[in-house]
């Protein structure tokens, strides 16, 4: 399985953003669905992809990528801050940096599995190293 890496990029920039309003997921994947079909790339099932982002949502903050956001970094119990994890997937799938192919697609070979704290903790950093060599 392949996981939909635009997608996450979105949810973990929304994330680090969401200072003093809401996190929503669905939302996000909308948005996406949106500037991606505006950009000429297939349609896609919007029902799916929202369901989606509510299901990385919950494992990106199960798996310590991201945590709720501190009260005094505009918290409202509602939205999120990255971790050091979740900064490190956000800057391997950085898709406005040249090379962020070959990150996506060292995690990809990982399977579902790529999202849990000890295989992405293990495959990062041979992820980052890869691309530069």
């Amino acid at each position: 399985m392949k996981h939909n890496w635009d997608l996450i990029e979105r949810l973990l920039h929304e994330a680090q953003n969401s200072a003093g309003k809401p996190f929503t997921p669905r939302r996000y994947a909308e948005d996406l669905a949106a500037e991606q079909e505006n950009a000429g790339e297939p349609e896609h099932d919007l029902d799916h992809l929202r369901a989606e982002a509510a299901r990385y949502e919950s494992r990106l903050l199960e798996n310590g990528f991201i945590e709720p956001r501190p009260e005094d970094e505009g918290g409202n119990g509602e939205n999120f801050v990255l971790t050091a994890r979740g900064s490190q997937l956000l800057s391997m799938l950085d898709s406005s940096i040249p090379g962020s192919e070959h990150p996506r697609e060292v995690l990809d070979e990982a399977g579902e599995a790529a999202l849990t704290p000890e295989v992405f903790d293990r495959l990062a950093p041979k992820a980052n190293l890869s691309e530069t060599g």
